[in-house]
């Protein structure tokens, strides 16, 4: 019977690799700007309705966009300081972005007021390339480094 015990996954090369490549992306500038940027848009989308005046006569969409919103935002938020917890999230961020541009008429059956149209389809595009280019972050450093180049 062997007293010996396991090795610890923390040790394994691979775990370590991935734990370099998210500290590698994490640092990056453009992570950060991403995560700013994102936080941003999603703070906004959770205030717009009562930013651009249509909380009243649009409720389900007022509070579908202050909870996808919120929801945006905690997903994005930690991308550039915690990379490796949080990358996986953007692909959710992804799809909340674009449900956010086809919400006025999913949720008001054709709504035809310009101020909801534009704020979600602008908004919701916006978030969609943030959260699509905090995906591509990790692309980025897999490439570089597998290439060899910085």
């Amino acid at each position: 019977m062997s007293t010996e015990v396991p090795a610890s996954m923390e040790h394994h090369p691979d775990i370590i690799e991935m734990r370099n490549r998210s500290e590698l992306a994490a640092s990056a500038p453009r992570a950060q700007m991403i995560e700013a940027l994102a936080v941003g848009a999603g703070l906004f989308l959770a205030i717009s309705p009562w930013v651009v005046g249509f909380n009243a006569s649009f409720s389900r969409l007022a509070v579908c966009n202050l909870v996808l919103g919120l929801a945006y935002t905690l997903m994005m938020a930690g991308f550039g300081s915690a990379y490796e917890r949080t990358h996986a999230r953007a692909w959710a961020g992804t799809l909340i972005g674009l449900f956010t541009i086809i919400a006025p008429w999913a949720l008001n059956g054709g709504a035809h007021v310009r101020a909801t149209i534009l704020t979600n389809v602008i908004t919701g595009g916006v978030m969609t390339c943030l959260a699509l280019a905090a995906v591509a972050a990790t692309l980025t450093v897999s490439v570089t480094r597998k290439h060899g180049t910085r």
